[in-house]
Formats: structure tokens, C-alpha cells, sequence
């Protein structure tokens, strides 16, 4: 394939036409801006399997690449140089993503147009799609961007974006409040992501991705130091935060849990396929940098404390969109987790993975939501008390939703055990090479048990057992197939399947399936691999018009490699921890499985003791640990506030009253005296005393020469007298 801008381009420009279009028609033709916001991420699915089929079809190979590059704008000029260059750049690993976001929007879109149909009422549909195409867009624009200056504008559309869809419902109060809970908290990330972007600049004098790499490689950042701390732990500090506000990672995990005001669709693009996956996918990108800065331990710690913290908050939540907020920002964990223990083709695995399967379990609790109503309120009903026996009448939600919680559970033959796996096994790895390393390894482990738990508790509660409220039951319909409601659950389960990713039913190299004879075994961990040390050393970009004109066949063909390119003594070690590490997966997972079903299945143990005994800690639970109390009632109202209020009496008191009014009292003061001076020495004295000698130096002439000769005589007599007299 070609690379032109015309194969690329589509991809981003598609959804945004479909958001400028529809931001004008939307409100009189609802149902043509609902077809085109389809039609557009559908046209970008397209486009996106070119690449995808090209790079991992056709090429494979782990270091071929596109990158097109074109000026933005160009301010070079009296000996200074400032040009900034934007472009696209194209590798396995963008290829995997654009064709993830593509496929699960595009089912997410159709999913939409039954959800939302009740919108058309109120005539918010067309709003709602013109903002789902925005998102989607600004999405796609990140994932292909080849620098952190793009990256960052596209990761602020998705802000203003995510504002927009959570406050869908504005005549909420509740709605309100969380769209901006939502943009505040994730923008105190980004205003540390934008200060290690500046930090950057001022040194590298670029923010391409491969300029980076090669100013690593170089020694370029070694020895430069922003207020003391060294610019690579500075600037991979700053941009992580950038990750730690987006993907909703302690202590910036508070928003992503009222984000579920908005529709349901809006939350699996927000939890699946955008939003909190970029910061991921941006922490990937800047792997070099975290590594360099020596901040992979405490991204392990981010990582180990979010997946474990947020999963024992899932334990006790009643809310069925709740538990599955909590389960991402836990899995958002893990992918952190994985980055900081080095487990860089995992960590993308489980973004990818995690995509599919979290992407299915929101549309499937769309689906029940949207078909249980309060009888009295005419509310839909989302506690999951009130539900139970609904694999009776929602039997393809069921079947769905129980192949996507078996894969985030970690059960074999599931994409989640395959991703999740590998992530556990490294950091298991490098808690045995370094016992700092212990505890995000324990944490990872528990947090492993407590969401096979909640998430098999929140099946056995919804759809499994007698019906709690039998009135809700009676007046739910029973679910009937349907292209726009059932079949994007389907398919998006279909791909819950750990053998799409691993080459193996189990993902531990049992069961081969793939074409090992021609290099294709584990495809996805011999294509993703993380920045090499000198692959960029002699590296050209390409003119964003130009054709790619560099032979396929130069790439070398990836093969996977079971030694992970070191000795095979070393490489055997690692086999050995990730077949423990994957035994104590599948147990763990089991274990967690088997208390659900003993607590809510078969009611042989009671959940109330736990809760009983366990009183305070479950009211800990119940309370989200307090961060809200904390940041409200404590940081903002007792912290920032009073310091607000300080700085507004020092503005009023001392700035107003003299900066301000009191500059007005010395310009008036001022102005007094200038028109005093003004008026006596430049008007009276100068100007107008100048007039006046003049019109004396006038009389004393006119007097003086009056023409009369015996004046003049006069004169000269009374001279000669006095000069006779000075002698």
C-alpha cells in the first residue's frame, strides 16, 4: 500500500466532517446526522483495516513504520530558527490501535442509534452524535500523531468532548456536576503534561516521538536539570501525570465513577476505545523517557495501588455502571502496572483487550438498563439488588456479557487472562529480582481475586437467581434479536477469545494455532515492541504529498522469539515465573469465581457476616475511601479556598486598594500639580510671559524708533552726557 495523505488522512477527517456537518443540521435533521456520524466512523473503519492488514498481514515486521511530516508554521527569521513540524507516524502499534478504535466506535455508534432512539423526543440524538463523532476524531488524531504537541491537542478536544457527552442529561444537577468534576480533575494532569512538553522543547527543540528517542539515545538529556531535578524525570514525571489525570490513575481517579451520568454508549467510548485509553497509549509512547528518568518503579506503584484500590471499592458497589467504572479504572491498573515492570507488548495487549471486552460490557448493561423501568417513577433501573433471573428474558445480553466477564476475570481461553497473564508474570519477574518490586506484584495479584469476584457477583445479582423485584421483572420485555442491539454485543464477544491475540487457545504457548512455520506464531508480541536503542539513529521522514518509496522487502520479517533475545538460561527462568505466574493466575481467578457463586449462586455463605464483621471497612468501601471528602471538604474547602480567600483580601486589600485605587490617587495627585505647573509656568510664565516681553520689547522699539529727529538728537545728547559724566 501506498502511503499517501489521501489513505491517511480519512481516517480523522471522516468523523470530523461528520461533527462539522452535523453541528449545523443536527437539530432540524436528526436522523440524517445520526447516518452520517455512522457512515463516517464506518469510512474510517475502512481506511483503518488497509493499514491494519498492511502492517500486520502483509509486512510484518516489527520496525517498518510511515511517518509524513508537513510544517505548521514557520517563524524563522533574524538568525532565530523556530519551525513547528506536525505529521503522522505510523507503526504496529498505532496500526493496532486506529483499527481497535474504529471497529469498537463504529459498533458503539450502532449500538447508539437503539439506545438513544428515546432522545429523539427531546431532540438531543443529533447532539449526542455530533459529539461522538468529535470524540471519536480527536481519538483517532492522537493515535496517529507523531508528536506531544498534536497528542496534547487532540487530548484536550477529548476533554472538551467528555464534558460534553457526561452532561448529556443537563437538566440533571447530578449530570452537571460530573461533567465538570470530570474536566477539572483531568485538567490538573494536563497542566503538568503541557510543563514537561515545554521542558522538552527548551532542550530537544522538538517534541516528535523520534526526535525524543534519539536525544535519549544520545545522551542529550543527561546532565540538564529543570529546578534541580534531572529534565528526564522531570519531563517524564510531568507527562505521566498527564496519564495518571486521563486514565483516571491514583489519586486522579475520583471523576471516571460520576462520568456514568452520561448515556451508556458514551460511557463504553469513554472506557473502551478513547479517553482513558489514550493516556495508556501515551505513557507507551514515552516509555524511553519514564526509563531514562527512572520512574518505571513508581508507574509500577501507580499502577499496583489504582488496580488493587479500585477493585476492593467494585466490592460493595450495588450500582451495576459502577461496578464496571470501578473494573476500568482497576484494568487501567494493570496496564500502568505492566509499563512500570517493563512489560510493554502486554500492557498494549491488555489496552487492546481490555477495548473489546469493556466496550461489550457496557453496551450489554445499556441493553439491561434500557430494559428495566420503575413502574411508579418511570425511571430505568441500574441498583442490583432490584434485578436477579434476567438470563431468562435477555438471553443474548447474557450470553455476551458472560464471555466479557470470564476475559476480565482472567479465565483461560479468554483475551483477558492472556493480556492480564503476562502483566502479572513480569511483575512476579521483577518482584523476584527486586524486593521493591514486591509489593505492586502482591497488589496486582489480590486485585486479580477481587475482580474475578465482583464481576462474577454482578452476574449472579443481575442475571442469575429469582427476581429481587418482581415487579421490575415482569415489566421488562423479553429481548428479541436485533442488528443494532444485539449483534455489536456479539461480535465484540466473539473477540473475548484469547486465540486472536496470543496464537494460542491458552495464551501460554499450549494449543498452537497460529502459522509458526511462516513466522506468525504470537503475532502480537513479535510485532509490538518497545523503542529500541539506535532503531531511529539514521531515520528520514517523508513529505506529507510524497508516496512511500522505500521497498517492503528492506524490512526484516519479525519472527517470534521464545527467548525474548537473551541466553537461554535467562529465557528459561522467565518461562519458569510465567508458568507460575499463570498457575497462580488460574487459581486466583477460580478462587474468586468460586466465592461469588458461593455468596450469590448457591447462598451457602452470607454475605452480610462479611459485611457485619468487616463493618468499618466496608463503610471505608461504601465511602470510596473518602478521596471525594478529601479533596472537597479537605484540599479544596479547607486548603485551596481559605488560600483563595487570602489571596482575594490581599487583592482587594492591598492590589484594588493600593496598586489600583491608590495609582488613581497619585495620578490624580499628579494631574494636580502638572496643571499647577502647567498653567503657571508654561502657560503664565512662558507662554504667555514671552507674549508679554514681547509686547514690551515692541513698545520700547516703537518708542525708540518713532522717526522724529529731534528725538533722536535728544537720545544722542543725553549720551554724550552721560558718558562725559562716567569720565
Amino acid at each position: 500500500m501506498d502511503y499517501t495523505i489521501s489513505s491517511i488522512a480519512p481516517i480523522i477527517l471522516l468523523p470530523f466532517f461528520a461533527f462539522v456537518i452535523n453541528a449545523f443540521i443536527a437539530s432540524r435533521f436528526t436522523r440524517t446526522a445520526v447516518a452520517i456520524s455512522c457512515a463516517a466512523i464506518a469510512g474510517s473503519t475502512i481506511y483503518a483495516w488497509r493499514i491494519f492488514s498492511d502492517f500486520v498481514f502483509g509486512t510484518y515486521s516489527a520496525n517498518y513504520h510511515i511517518h509524513k511530516v508537513f510544517t505548521w508554521f514557520d517563524l524563522n527569521g533574524g538568525g532565530q530558527e523556530f519551525a513547528v513540524k506536525m505529521g503522522f507516524y505510523i507503526d504496529n502499534m498505532t496500526a493496532v490501535l486506529v483499527m481497535m478504535v474504529t471497529a469498537v466506535a463504529t459498533l458503539i455508534h450502532i449500538f447508539s442509534t437503539w439506545y438513544m432512539k428515546d432522545d429523539m423526543n427531546y431532540g438531543r440524538n443529533g447532539r449526542f452524535f455530533t459529539y461522538m463523532s468529535l470524540f471519536t476524531s480527536a481519538m483517532l488524531g492522537l493515535s496517529l500523531s507523531d508528536n506531544l504537541l498534536s497528542v496534547f491537542i487532540f487530548w484536550e478536544i477529548m476533554g472538551f468532548c467528555s464534558y460534553s457527552l457526561i452532561g448529556h442529561y443537563y437538566e440533571k444537577e447530578v449530570a452537571g456536576a460530573a461533567n465538570v468534576k470530570a474536566f477539572m480533575t483531568t485538567r490538573v494532569g494536563d497542566v503538568f503534561f503541557l510543563l514537561g512538553i515545554v521542558a522538552l522543547w527548551t532542550v530537544v527543540g522538538s517534541v516528535s516521538f523520534v526526535d525524543l528517542y534519539n536525544a535519549i539515545d544520545a545522551g542529550g538529556l543527561v546532565g540538564k536539570a529543570v529546578i534541580g531535578i534531572p529534565l528526564a524525570t522531570f519531563a517524564g514525571m510531568c507527562i505521566f501525570m498527564g496519564t495518571i489525570g486521563k486514565s483516571a490513575q491514583f489519586p486522579l481517579n475520583v471523576w471516571l465513577p460520576d462520568a456514568m451520568n452520561g448515556p451508556t454508549p458514551c460511557s463504553a467510548l469513554i472506557h473502551a476505545a478513547t479517553m482513558v485509553a489514550a493516556g495508556v497509549y501515551l505513557s507507551l509512547r514515552i516509555y524511553p523517557l519514564l526509563d531514562a528518568g527512572g520512574l518505571l518503579t513508581f508507574v509500577a506503584y501507580i499502577g499496583g495501588i489504582t488496580a488493587f484500590g479500585a477493585a476492593t471499592i467494585a466490592l460493595v458497589q450495588t450500582d451495576f455502571k459502577a461496578v464496571l467504572a470501578f473494573s476500568t479504572i482497576s484494568q487501567l491498573g494493570y496496564m500502568v502496572l505492566g509499563i512500570g515492570v517493563g512489560s510493554y507488548n502486554a500492557a498494549f495487549m491488555h489496552l487492546i483487550t481490555h477495548a473489546v471486552f469493556k466496550a461489550c460490557l457496557f453496551l450489554s448493561a445499556g441493553s439491561v438498563i434500557h430494559s428495566l423501568h420503575d413502574h411508579h417513577t418511570h425511571a430505568h433501573v441500574q441498583e442490583m439488588p432490584r434485578m436477579g433471573g434476567l438470563r431468562h428474558k435477555m438471553k443474548f445480553t447474557w450470553f455476551a456479557m458472560w464471555c466479557c466477564t470470564l476475559a476480565i476475570a482472567g479465565i483461560p481461553f479468554f483475551s483477558g487472562f492472556v493480556s492480564k497473564d503476562r502483566i502479572l508474570g513480569d511483575a512476579l519477574i521483577e518482584a523476584l529480582h527486586s524486593p521493591v518490586m514486591i509489593a505492586p506484584a502482591v497488589l496486582g495479584f489480590m486485585g486479580a481475586l477481587l475482580t474475578a469476584f465482583y464481576m462474577c457477583r454482578m452476574m449472579f445479582l443481575a442475571f442469575h437467581g429469582k427476581p429481587r423485584d418482581k415487579e421490575v421483572y415482569d415489566h421488562c420485555h423479553e429481548e428479541k434479536f436485533s442488528w443494532n442491539r444485539n449483534l455489536p454485543l456479539l461480535l465484540l464477544a466473539v473477540f473475548t477469545l484469547g486465540v486472536w491475540f496470543s496464537g494460542s487457545l491458552t495464551g501460554q504457548g499450549f494449543v498452537k494455532v497460529a502459522d509458526k512455520a511462516n513466522g506468525k506464531y504470537e503475532w502480537f508480541q513479535t510485532l509490538i515492541q518497545k523503542p529500541k536503542k539506535g532503531q531511529f539513529e539514521n531515520y528520514k521522514r517523508e513529505a506529507l504529498g510524497s508516496i512511500d518509496v522505500r521497498e517492503k522487502g528492506t524490512f526484516t520479517k519479525s519472527k517470534y522469539d521464545s527467548t525474548y533475545g537473551l541466553s537461554e538460561e535467562e529465557a528459561h527462568h522467565i518461562h519458569q515465573v510465567h508458568y507460575i505466574g499463570a498457575g497462580m493466575s488460574i487459581v486466583i481467578a477460580f478462587t474468586g469465581v468460586f466465592i461469588a457463586m458461593m455468596m450469590y449462586l448457591w447462598g451457602k455463605w452470607n454475605p452480610g457476616f462479611w459485611v457485619n464483621t468487616f463493618n468499618r471497612y466496608y463503610r471505608t468501601l461504601q465511602g470510596k475511601y473518602f478521596m471525594d471528602e478529601f479533596y472537597i471538604d479537605g484540599l479544596i474547602k479547607k486548603g485551596l479556598l481559605p488560600f483563595n480567600n487570602l489571596l482575594a483580601k490581599f487583592d482587594m486589600g492591598f492590589y484594588d486598594r493600593f496598586a489600583i485605587d491608590g495609582w488613581a490617587v497619585v495620578t490624580r495627585f499628579t494631574m494636580r500639580v502638572s496643571a499647577w505647573f502647567d498653567n503657571l509656568f508654561v502657560d503664565t510664565i512662558m507662554v504667555d510671559g514671552t507674549g508679554a516681553s514681547v509686547r514690551l520689547f515692541n513698545v520700547i522699539l516703537r518708542t525708540i524708533q518713532n522717526g522724529k529727529i529731534q528725538f533722536y538728537i535728544a537720545i544722542i545728547f543725553l549720551v554724550l552726557f552721560g558718558y562725559i559724566l562716567a569720565l
